[in-house]
């Protein structure tokens, strides 16, 4: 099984999607194993948008996302991180296919309502900001016995 980490930006949480994000992953069978509802520090902002650091856009997104609450969520499934970036769908919500997460909600390339880790190496640096390996529970779906 793999992990990947996720994260409902500020504006998912102030327009009531939390839910329905989090739906989407548990209908295909995603295994959610870690869930945080905080409020990012800048510290936090800085540590998960490090690779972008230098960026035009990096500034506004990290002020965004110390704006406002958001839930960090670390998912598992076999090829999870292809099958959560196909849910969540592409960045610009212009370019994201209809039935996505982003194609469904999001508004602008910036708030686009969630982020998903693009691959392995990312997702474990990104879960390492927000959760120890204590804080990630190990459970079995009654789905996966399907799988």
């Amino acid at each position: 099984m793999e992990r990947t980490f996720i994260i409902l930006k500020p504006n998912a949480v102030r327009r009531g999607l939390i839910g329905e994000i989090l739906r989407r992953f548990e209908q295909r069978g995603i295994k959610i194993v870690g869930l945080k509802f905080l409020w990012m520090t800048r510290e936090q902002c800085e540590r998960l948008y490090e690779p972008h650091l230098g960026k035009s856009f990096y500034e506004d997104l990290t002020n965004f996302m110390a704006s406002g609450p958001v839930v960090a969520v670390v998912l598992e499934a076999p090829r999870v991180i292809e099958m959560v970036r196909h849910i969540v769908g592409a960045t610009d919500p212009l370019k994201a296919e209809a039935g996505t997460i982003r194609g469904e909600f999001a508004l602008t390339l910036t708030k686009n309502l969630i982020h998903a880790s693009d691959s392995l190496e990312s997702a474990q640096r990104e879960m390492s900001i927000f959760f120890n390996e204590d804080e990630l529970i190990d459970y079995e779906l009654d789905i996966q016995n399907d799988i």
